[in-house]
């Protein structure tokens, strides 16, 4: 065993017996290849990456190509989950070298950390247009030995550039300040850009742009400030900016992209079609695309939406949730040495598990012997519930409720397959940003919602206890000693913490809160925001993606990009706009609307790069509704209260809700705020303005 046995990332332990001597990031390994004048390899992956994999099996486990980077290298292996900064300052040199970027990401540098060649992926043998890892291996050792000035001048000058891509700062406030028309011509920008033969943004490889589509949802959806109309209500211009948004989710929510047999989203699609995904399955992903199906169905009213919400939190549940609570970070494409061998079948394996509903099932997903997929078949739907119930002379719930048992039945066989491998480690940021979900989805799917107020006893529904669990997790075993971690394993936190950690984190606590209006939750959020302005923020706009007392690399990143996940910088700008609504504090206002000022230029340029910022711009232009509800005692008649403000999506409205009298740490914006006539009042403030409260349903219903 090589010294990553001792490692907390499961992707590092895979690699653990490799003939490599390989070196976990550190200063073992950096003070080695100081003392010894070698270059650094630096191989940067991830557990679920199937080319990652590849790789280790064609190189990284061969004994001779294994001694020869023994003697010319100090080899390093990194998992980009764990150290998301490193990756985002080698991935900057991969692209600046190479055009294109990806995992593995194989670098190399000298021993002052400088990057002086990049690649992804090389083949044992030259081919694909590619040279071989040996040959790869050979030349920079040589380059090296020969001309070591010239490696060096390479790194000074990739160095430099990657100085001046990653300082992002404000140019002027009069120049960067987004406005409606910023908006308005992002989302035609989008809308131009749409495939609307195969849904989505761009050719395959396709992205499932999550992110893209919530801003989509939020432009369309009715606003405080009256912009907007429901789906229902005619081909207006709020109607086709929903359009898209919806043929996108319902594109990939058919099969192929979503596993219709277990619920969850892989990763990307290999086709045009969403039909051959990248079979792995990532908690980001599913994080954010439940969270859009679930903003589709409340818009919509369509129990299509609510369906993929449900099972994917149900597999969330199921397949990827720690007993104490913490949510795993993905599930492998490779089972048995196979890609996606889990998820696919034959015709004689459908017909023998569903036998006399065998047909209806093939209709409905278009399978044949021949399969769709190297002689298997990816479920993907063929035909919709109407046809099938035409065809088969079924009504249309009859259809869905014979659907669901098909399913049920071929689940009950699948997990008697050897499973993919599950990547244990836990993140605090994609954590938070399936806290969220979860979380508001525990509060609007009505058979699922719990308890309205923390001393009430009602029985919390099933996702209300998992949101609270897993808030309960981060809160402990993710900040120890009051010190939040990034990363948690078998009882153990890496040392590292970044911006999207504590950004994430605010975020899903906010929504928690709301959920059900417990002060911890909020209380913990405003004490997070105010370590990550001390930590991360840069005086020149936004913030640093790392902290002030972190390890100093290369150069200190700032990446206000939304790539799979959303930057750091575009959580915090949103968690920021949030708390200054609960609190009135003005200071996290005027940083978020100053981080806004960075990406305004760009993201009107690339606004699929820039989702997430988009919708942080959108909550910051609308007028945000504060709604603070304030119940006698047994908290009753909040009940039904509560239920018209969370009946829509509102996705400008914040709300705080309590017992009379208020505790010390609940929000500012329940302060002063009295029972009227001993009811449960609601007050509703928009634009710097307060309504007179009110204690009604018909009320509520004409403020909101």
């Amino acid at each position: 065993m090589n010294k990553l046995s001792t490692s907390t990332s499961p992707y590092l332990l895979q690699h653990a017996h490799n003939p490599v001597d390989w070196h976990s990031w550190g200063e073992e390994a950096l003070n080695k290849s100081k003392n010894e004048n070698k270059p650094i390899f630096l191989s940067i992956g991830y557990s679920a990456c199937h080319w990652c994999h590849i790789m280790a099996h064609e190189s990284f486990e061969d004994p001779q190509v294994a001694a020869f980077m023994n003697e010319h290298y100090v080899n390093i292996k990194v998992d980009r989950e764990e150290r998301p900064d490193l990756d985002a300052i080698y991935m900057q040199a991969t692209v600046a070298m190479t055009g294109s970027g990806g995992w593995p990401m194989s670098v190399f540098l000298t021993p002052d950390l400088k990057p002086f060649y990049a690649g992804t992926y090389f083949p044992p043998v030259p081919r694909y247009n590619m040279p071989s890892f040996r040959d790869v291996l050979a030349g920079i050792a040589n380059t090296w030995q020969k001309q070591p000035d010239e490696a060096t001048r390479v790194g000074d000058e990739i160095s430099t550039h990657l100085q001046q891509a990653l300082s992002v700062n404000v140019q002027s406030d009069s120049a960067s300040a987004f406005t409606q028309a910023h908006l308005d011509a992002a989302v035609k920008s989008l809308l131009d850009s749409y495939d609307w033969s195969n849904g989505g943004w761009g050719a395959a490889p396709k992205f499932p742009q999550p992110m893209t589509i919530e801003f989509l949802l939020r432009r369309a959806s009715p606003s405080p400030s009256g912009r907007g109309m429901s789906v229902g209500q005619g081909e207006g211009e709020s109607a086709s900016i929903l359009k898209p948004a919806l043929h996108a989710l319902h594109a990939m929510a058919r099969g192929g992209m979503y596993d219709v047999v277990g619920g969850g989203f892989s990763r990307y699609s290999t086709d045009n079609f969403w039909r051959v995904p990248h079979f792995e399955k990532m908690l980001y992903d599913n994080a954010q695309l439940a969270r859009a199906c679930l903003h589709a169905w409340q818009i919509t009213g369509k129990p299509f939406f609510k369906q993929i919400v449900v099972e994917t939190l149900e597999f969330i549940a199921r397949e990827m949730t720690h007993p104490d609570g913490g949510f795993y970070s993905s599930l492998d494409a490779d089972s048995e040495g196979e890609e996606g061998k889990f998820y696919i079948w034959t015709l004689e394996e459908i017909r023998a598990t569903l036998k006399d509903d065998s047909d209806f099932f093939e209709a409905a997903y278009g399978i044949t012997a021949k399969g769709n997929f190297e002689g298997h078949t990816i479920l993907q739907r063929a035909l919709d519930d109407a046809s099938l119930a035409a065809r088969f002379k079924l009504d249309p719930e009859t259809v869905s409720s014979k659907l669901t048992d098909c399913h049920s039945r071929l689940l009950s066989v699948r997990v008697n397959r050897i499973r993919p491998g599950t990547d244990d480690k836990i993140l605090t940021s994609w954590n938070g940003l399936m806290l969220a979900t979860i979380a508001e989805a525990a509060r609007v799917l009505p058979l699922e919602s719990g308890s309205l107020l923390p001393n009430n006893d009602q029985q919390a529904g099933r996702f209300q206890i998992l949101a609270t669990r897993n808030a309960e997790f981060l809160l402990s075993a993710l900040r120890p000693n009051g010190k939040l971690k990034h990363s948690w394993r078998d009882g153990r936190t890496t040392d590292e913490v970044f911006l999207e950690d504590y950004a994430a984190l605010i975020l899903g606590l906010l929504e928690l809160y709301q959920t059900d209006f417990n002060n911890k939750w909020f209380a913990s959020a405003k004490e997070l925001a105010n370590e990550m302005i001390e930590l991360f923020e840069d005086p020149n706009g936004g913030f640093f993606d790392t902290a002030k007392d972190g390890e100093v690399l290369l150069l200190r990143p700032k990446d206000v990009q939304d790539n799979a996940t959303p930057s750091g910088n575009a959580l915090a700008c949103e968690a920021l706009l949030k708390l200054a609504a609960f609190t009135d504090e003005g200071r996290y206002r005027d940083l978020a609307e100053k981080a806004l000022g960075l990406v305004m230029d760009m993201s009107m340029r690339y606004p699929t790069a820039f989702g997430r910022w988009l919708s942080a711009a959108d909550f910051a232009l609308g007028k945000t509704k504060q709604i603070a509800v304030v119940c006698e005692a047994d908290g009753e008649e909040a009940s039904g209260l509560l239920r018209v403000i969370r009946s829509a999506y509102r996705p400008n409205l914040i709300i705080a809700a309590s017992t009379y009298p208020l505790q010390d740490d609940a929000p500012h914006l329940l302060k002063d705020r009295p029972l009227k006539n001993g009811k449960t009042t609601v007050y509703v403030c928009e634009g710097f303005v307060c309504k007179n409260p009110v204690t009604t349903i018909p009320e509520l219903q004409s403020l909101i």
